[in-house]
């Protein structure tokens, strides 16, 4: 019995392996050749307006010009133009938008508008309270000594109010918040009722996203105390050592508190890290595999990105420069995203 058995079985085996291989060998070809480029169909990418999307949008873009003969577009935009115009596939390709923080994206998303892919910052991104290290730790090289020590949690604050001094009211510590109009300047003024800081500390609104980063780095040059709400990866923490101090353990009931709401008396939590992913329109994500591989499976680690993001700003050095100085330095990353044959290709233009 068994020896009548063992061909026909043996036989099926082969024929489920050889078909398997076909199909992954099938699947490979369609991953290492874009059907989109290879109709002369550029790919259009939304330019964010900060450095760490400018720079992981020129690295993909290097990508698909180099490996798949892609030509590329890049149009300044808005978060909502983006949105827009990725919805209705006058650009096709957003890189950096910030997982769960924006309704309308995530409507977009749901309703099929647009596919949201990827996670482009190996552990996610994280915000929070930060101060120099100087202000913990001094500074042995600039003659600083440490101010606070003891300073490691949220909860610390209040009895530091007079080192972080608000000059237009004494009497409190000052805050610099968010830029006006950013998710995180609301989830700010939600913690801070949590955290009863809004007894001792001024919600300070700087305004704009530059306005934020010049108050911190006149402090920064000058050796004193700042606190301030950030996140990275980030150009200022990449260039500037500062501690994140400690805010409770997330919570999701808490976090709902606070994120989006305006609850009168939110929990304390910690912001959740945060996916940072790539918002595709649905001609491209539907009929191009290869390329939609691609933005799947893009990922930096976030320490590289702060250092590049330094480099850049201490520089001058421009995205598309750091993009190709960053491939390379790390050319074996390619090959993590893309087919061989794919990866070789920007391997060799990169000599």
């Amino acid at each position: 019995m068994f020896k009548r058995f063992f061909p026909h079985a043996l036989a099926r085996v082969f024929v489920v392996c050889a078909v398997g291989a076909l199909g992954a060998n099938a699947q490979a070809a369609d991953l290492a050749q874009s059907s989109w480029c290879a109709a002369g169909k550029p790919v259009k990418f939304a330019e964010m307006g900060w450095d760490s999307a400018k720079f992981m949008t020129e690295v993909i873009r290097y990508v698909l010009e180099k490996g798949y003969g892609c030509k590329t577009e890049l149009t300044p935009v808005t978060n909502a133009i983006a949105l827009q115009a990725v919805s209705t596939g006058d650009l096709n390709v957003m890189v950096e938008y910030w997982s769960g923080r924006t309704p309308a994206f995530e409507a977009a998303a749901h309703e099929g508008r647009v596919k949201i892919v990827g996670s482009l910052v190996n552990g996610g991104s994280v915000e929070g309270y930060y101060v120099p290290d100087y202000v913990i730790k001094g500074d042995s090289a600039r003659g600083i000594k440490p101010i606070a020590p003891d300073l490691k949690s949220v909860t610390d604050l209040p009895r530091y109010k007079s080192l972080f001094a608000d000059p237009e009211d004494p009497s409190h510590g000052r805050l610099y918040n968010c830029p006006i109009g950013w998710q995180c300047e609301s989830d700010t003024e939600q913690k801070m009722k949590a955290y009863k800081l809004d007894a001792s500390y001024t919600d300070f609104h700087p305004g704009s996203g530059p306005a934020l980063d010049a108050a911190i780095e006149s402090a920064f040059a000058r050796g004193k105390p700042i606190l301030f709400y950030y996140w990275e990866p980030s150009t200022i923490l990449g260039r500037f050592h500062a501690v994140k101090l400690d805010e409770p353990t997330y919570n999701a009931a808490c976090w709902k508190t606070i994120n989006g709401s305006k609850d009168a008396n939110p929990c304390g939590s910690e912001s959740p890290p945060t996916t940072l992913r790539v918002v595709v329109s649905n001609s491209v994500a539907d009929s191009d595999p290869a390329v939609l591989s691609l933005f799947d499976k893009v990922q930096f680690p976030i320490s590289a990105i702060n250092a590049t993001l330094a480099r850049m700003a201490s520089t001058k050095l421009a995205p598309r420069d750091a993009a190709v100085d960053y491939l390379k330095v790390h050319p074996a990353v390619v090959a993590d995203w893309v087919p061989d044959a794919v990866a070789r290709k920007v391997e060799a233009s990169l000599k």
